[in-house]
């Protein structure tokens, strides 16, 4: 079922309030329609599965039970999360070319949205303090990145994204929308701004929560990547020897390319705050290929990965020929 330019009127409850979104995702797809839906699809098996075999080698394997392997599997829970909130509905708006979400499912969708960022945000944070403590402070990296340590870290992380992140649906929940098309948005997902622009209430309020609620989920974590990595630099400057400054390199570089790829997709995002198709694609990439490419990253970079998913392999064959 297709939706036509007439099945797109506003829903209203008896108090005169929206009950439903129309999600108009990307138009104009014609023949491409099938096509695309098929590399979302395929993209998204490929991420979930990916990163729970980052999850499953790291657990299984003794040498990577140490913290950057730790918060390595928090940051593959965390792309799972951001891809499942978005990808599944975003396949049934690509090949119905609509999709229609309750008021309280578009803001489930953006709240889980929200808070997996935010995880996300604080993860790669934790894993940056992680590399800064074992180059920069490689004697007491032991005593100071201890199993409790890295569990209270993201225990804490695990709460803050939850708890953060639940005001701004609360404030989204208590709008008022109105106008010629009070219901329509035009993105593939419920974000902040293109629900805020349906709004006839005022959204000043909203936004000044959204630029404070900013500072503790995206700058604090930003601000700790940079004075980490600052140090790190300064350290890896300091070594005499050019394999010595690669080698000790080679130990974050993963995880730079990652925060790389995550903070300048963010980033691109407020540099064109009124071109929607611009935003539309760079969300794509944050939502749908980083989570993809996190894990590749990691894989295809680190040596150890590599290795012990090779004993892993080896290990699963040995089974299937014992059964």
């Amino acid at each position: 079922m297709e939706f036509s330019p007439l099945s797109r009127n506003m829903q209203y409850n008896n108090s005169n309030m929206v009950t439903e979104f129309l999600l108009l995702g990307f138009q104009n797809l014609q023949s491409f329609k099938i096509c695309f839906y098929l590399l979302l699809l395929v993209i998204y098996c490929v991420t979930v599965c990916g990163n729970l075999l980052i999850i499953l080698v790291v657990s299984s394997s003794r040498s990577l039970h140490s913290p950057m392997y730790f918060f390595l599997t928090q940051l593959s829970f965390s792309d799972i999360l951001i891809s499942t909130t978005i990808v599944p509905n975003m396949l049934h708006i690509v090949l119905y070319e609509g999709s229609s979400l309750s008021f309280i499912r578009c803001l489930m969708q953006f709240y889980f949205f929200s808070a997996s960022e935010s995880l996300e945000c604080f993860i790669l944070s934790v894993m940056s303090y992680d590399r800064y403590q074992a180059i920069c402070n490689p004697l007491h990296y032991s005593s100071v990145m201890t199993i409790t340590f890295c569990l209270k870290a993201v225990l804490l992380c695990w709460v803050l994204m939850f708890a953060v992140t639940l005001n701004l649906p609360v404030s989204i929940s208590r709008l008022q929308f109105c106008g010629p098309n009070p219901n329509i948005i035009d993105h593939f997902f419920c974000d902040l701004d293109p629900i805020l622009q349906l709004s006839c209430s005022s959204t000043f309020f909203i936004k000044i929560e959204d630029m404070i609620l900013a500072v503790p989920t995206v700058i604090c974590p930003f601000l700790v990547i940079v004075v980490s990595y600052v140090c790190i630099i300064i350290t890896i400057l300091k070594i005499p020897s050019v394999t010595g400054r690669q080698k000790t390199f080679s130990t974050c570089s993963s995880h730079l390319t990652v925060v790389s790829l995550f903070y300048v997709s963010i980033i691109c995002i407020y540099l064109f705050p009124n071109m929607e198709n611009i935003k539309k694609t760079i969300s794509v990439f944050y939502t749908v290929i980083t989570p993809l490419l996190n894990p590749l990253i990691y894989s295809l970079q680190n040596r150890a990965i590599k290795q012990a998913f090779k004993k892993l392999k080896r290990k699963s064959s040995a089974v299937l020929q014992m059964s």
